[in-house]
């Protein structure tokens, strides 16, 4: 235990007044409510609270000058009762307010701080709990209910909003780690994992969709079947399409946010048989235009 004189910075021969002020001046600087997930901060403030507490009771003092108690409180001759004085509640100056009790007069701006401080940590709200909930990329875009499983054993019903991106967080109120006293519990904060698809990607609110067509679909035009988030639609090819060629499903995409929808875009791939087609070879070899068009022509210098 380090000398409690030390810690405040004060000098043996020091009087109550010099005590209390060098004390008032350390719990300004380093209370926990003024410095708000300072672990360092709450750790000094402890020990400058529990020296004052020792120090600035007159008897508490004059027992702890001539030896007969330690810088804990504990009587000197039942060492090997330290750790049951270390635990006790004189341990821990931050949890009561013994130790500034002397001046902590209804004029005290401080001290009300401290009393508002000591409440708070009476009604404390339990600490916010955060998850990661994976989720298709379809329910995504059009919304869903699931069900988280938690660690304990427990389960959360999380409602999925439509249009959600990856790694959005939705916060469900009062669903985190209880409170202590009348604080409320904590909320379930809930990071969403968008999974990928191997059909659509997303851009924005819009998505897209490359859709694979056969050779007489590419010349000859057609109505064909297009998936789309809320299921298969029939779209017409037009003729003479070809690979690349890109077509709009009004609507179709992600919600935006202040209404309306995204749009699906469908970019057509032009796909031939597998297997060898000899009546295509033959057409081909007899095409005479085929032998005049260069679709590289463009592209050369």
């Amino acid at each position: 235990m380090k000398n409690p004189y030390e810690v405040l910075g004060v000098a043996p021969t020091a009087s109550a007044a010099e005590m209390q002020s060098a004390y008032r001046k350390l719990a300004k600087k380093l209370h926990p409510d003024l410095n708000p997930g300072d672990k360092t901060a709450e750790e000094k403030f402890k020990e400058v609270a529990g020296a004052y507490d020792l120090l600035g009771d007159a008897e508490k003092r004059k027992r702890f000058d001539s030896g007969e108690i330690d810088a804990s409180g504990a009587e000197r001759p039942q060492h090997q009762y330290y750790r049951d004085f270390a635990g006790a509640d004189q341990g821990h100056p931050y949890a009561d307010t013994a130790g500034f009790a002397d001046f902590m007069d209804a004029d005290d701006a401080f001290a009300e701080l401290l009393r508002r401080g000591q409440r708070g940590r009476a009604n404390r709200r339990g600490q916010d709990m955060q998850f990661r909930l994976p989720i298709d990329f379809v329910e995504s875009i059009v919304g869903a209910n699931k069900r988280l499983t938690l660690p304990d054993g427990g389960t959360l019903d999380v409602k999925i909003p439509p249009g959600l991106v990856d790694g959005q967080v939705l916060r469900l109120k009062g669903k985190g780690a209880p409170g202590a006293g009348k604080g409320g519990a904590g909320d379930a904060l809930i990071e969403v994992e968008v999974l990928p698809d191997r059909r659509f990607t997303r851009e924005g609110d819009d998505i897209s969709l490359e859709l694979p067509i056969s050779l007489s679909e590419a010349v000859l035009g057609g109505r064909i079947r297009v998936p789309t988030p809320t299921g298969d639609v029939t779209m017409s090819v037009p003729k003479g399409s070809n690979t690349g060629t890109t077509l709009r499903l009004k609507g179709k995409g992600a919600p935006h946010r202040g209404g309306g929808q995204g749009d699906q875009f469908v970019r057509l791939k032009v796909v031939l048989p597998k297997s060898p087609d000899p009546e295509l070879e033959a057409f081909v070899t007899n095409w005479s235009a085929g032998k005049d068009f260069n679709p590289r022509e463009d592209r050369t210098s």
